[in-house]
């Protein structure tokens, strides 16, 4: 890894950091980004429109130091080894609402902008989102069509699970956040950003996770990391009741099942989108889901088609309140 970044140093190439969407509250905020190595001369490397593989082809500077900016604090980092930081950042002192920290690198020469979503003490309801399957027709993780959707396709033809942007309408008031869970590379982040803008879906922090090996397999844990992240939000926001929407094409329904089980007071809703026979197939080589129901102890819960279906079943489920 750090002979790459030495030979392309010697090419000409810069360290520059790329600031993902973080979230706070207004004691405390949480910046997110990684570092990586920037030809000045590709034209494509910050397109939207661009085939998949691109995403994936990139050259992490480990142990770069880094300067955070966000409101009234300054904070000072290094990059693991795989180019990613995360800083928490106290007493910013800024308002609830959209703000942008503001990242550089020590080697480089550009000031990147990281949004951070500062939810108010006085907000307590929100949302929890997975991606795949869910917001966006993806039929993973099946290895063949996995590798085309994200290695061949171009980037801007991912298609949105019908009514999904109205159901989150009908669930939610405009100042309720929206979280997007999802196992997911980071490298897709601004692939993610532009989709959620396109289909008029509502703003809002990602939680992806890295790509590649790990030191005790060859693929990073999605259920552990989804877990890990539900459990971050809800200590993070304790004052928050949370609607957990997903899918039942692979582990949705058990690990919502666990949180409402741990965590009984702190889910208000799970909503799941059920996955056509054929997109079952797809996603895991059966006709039906692979997870038995989900046990959701009494919470409420509803399940659709998509998204229309699930606004029309969130309607009944209202009716009856």
């Amino acid at each position: 890894m750090r002979s790459q970044v030495r030979r392309h140093a010697r090419a000409g190439w810069q360290p520059r950091a790329t600031g993902f969407t973080g979230y706070g509250s207004p004691e405390r905020a949480r910046v997110v980004g990684r570092v990586l190595m920037h030809n000045p001369a590709d034209s494509h490397e910050h397109s939207t429109v661009q085939r998949g593989w691109r995403q994936f082809v990139t050259t992490p500077v480990p142990d770069a130091p880094v300067t955070v900016e966000l409101g009234s604090q300054r904070i000072d980092a290094r990059t693991n080894d795989e180019g990613y930081f995360e800083v928490l950042i106290l007493g910013h002192g800024l308002e609830p609402g959209w703000h942008d920290a503001t990242v550089s690198v020590a080697l480089g020469e550009s000031h990147e902008a990281a949004p951070v979503h500062i939810i108010s003490d006085e907000v307590t309801r929100a949302i929890i989102s997975d991606v795949d399957d869910t917001i966006m027709v993806t039929m993973l993780p099946r290895a063949v069509l996995a590798a085309w959707n994200s290695w061949v396709k171009k980037t801007n033809t991912r298609q949105p699970v019908p009514g999904m942007a109205q159901f989150f309408e009908a669930l939610r008031e405009s100042s309720e956040p929206v979280f997007y869970l999802s196992t997911g590379a980071w490298n897709t982040y601004d692939t993610l950003v532009d989709f959620i803008d396109r289909h008029s879906l509502p703003r809002g922090p990602l939680l992806l996770t890295d790509w590649g090996p790990t030191q005790t397999g060859l693929f990073r844990s999605g259920p552990e990391h989804k877990r890990v992240q539900l459990r971050n939000l809800i200590i993070d926001f304790p004052n928050i009741t949370w609607t957990l929407v997903g899918d039942d094409g692979q582990h949705d329904p058990m690990i919502y099942s666990d949180v409402v089980f741990e965590h009984p007071d702190k889910v208000e809703l799970v909503a799941i989108r059920e996955l056509s026979p054929s997109e079952h197939i797809l996603a895991h080589g059966s006709t039906t889901t692979i997870q038995q129901p989900g046990n959701y102890q009494g919470t409420p819960s509803i399940s659709g088609t998509d998204g229309y279906a699930l606004v029309s079943e969130w309607d009944k489920l209202r009716s009856t309140v």
